[in-house]
């Protein structure tokens, strides 16, 4: 096990700034990197584990925080300005910031993102095929549309603010997905994707994944058994070694 430095990179676009920290192995070559995109109220925190397991594996990690993507966030932003595409703004400028770092190997940039991270990540990798390497989701959340569709089916329906699970979200997050529908805006990225999904998932159900993963020409998908929407601590290793076997069978 190789070992490595941690640290705190600061990365600006739109007027804003996004707090990310950095997992660098101390590697005299150029590394893959992984980009690790938290889901819903989520911070960097969420992927600490992974991103140790890689980089002491000479597998570059850096995790960001969102703007206005957690109460808990170092980002710029409220929560009430988030939206899935200010998120997927902000992805895009970390990509563009990770391609020019002297350390990074910029043919192999990986993304990785959590449920609301991953439904972003897949955003993004289908607009920037080129660039990304590979693409890896944690039972991401192809729900959101369709869920807050239901719950809000008109645009006069959508309040200026709604709480949920302690976050105040604002018209934005609902208007900018309203009608929205998120298989048509996935499936073109036509390099390797795993999906990890638990068979016991209450807030994205395992047909979303299934679902999403027919739609990839080259998608594999991981059933965990018995696991929810956070997985265990034994579901966390099993996703770390897998997702560091993916990066070097990729790279």
């Amino acid at each position: 096990m190789g070992s490595y430095k941690k640290e705190i990179v600061k990365i600006k676009h739109h007027g804003r700034e996004i707090h990310s920290v950095y997992y660098r192995p101390d590697s005299k070559k150029k590394c893959p990197i992984v980009i690790f995109s938290h889901g819903f109220n989520g911070t960097n925190i969420d992927f600490a584990m992974n991103s140790d397991y890689l980089a002491k594996n000479n597998i570059a990690a850096l995790c960001i925080d969102f703007c206005g993507g957690s109460i808990n966030s170092k980002s710029d932003l409220n929560t009430d300005e988030m939206s899935i595409f200010t998120e997927k703004e902000d992805l895009c400028a970390v990509i563009e910031h990770v391609k020019s770092w002297e350390d990074v190997d910029p043919t192999n940039i990986f993304l990785f993102g959590g449920s609301q991270g991953g439904l972003v990540s897949a955003l993004v990798a289908d607009e920037n095929v080129e660039v990304i390497k590979g693409l890896l989701l944690l039972f991401p959340a192809f729900c959101i549309a369709d869920d807050w569709n239901n719950r809000f089916p008109t645009l006069e329906s959508i309040p200026d603010t709604h709480e949920i699970w302690g976050v105040q979200l604002g018209r934005i997050y609902f208007e900018s997905i309203h009608k929205y529908n998120v298989f048509d805006h996935i499936g073109k990225f036509n390099k390797n994707v795993l999906i990890f999904h638990g068979d016991q998932d209450e807030i994205v159900a395992l047909d979303y994944g299934k679902r999403a993963a027919l739609l990839y020409p080259h998608a594999a998908i991981e059933i965990f058994h018995g696991e929810g929407h956070g997985f265990s601590e034994a579901g966390n290793k099993k996703v770390s070694d897998m997702t560091c076997e993916f990066v070097k069978a990729n790279s």
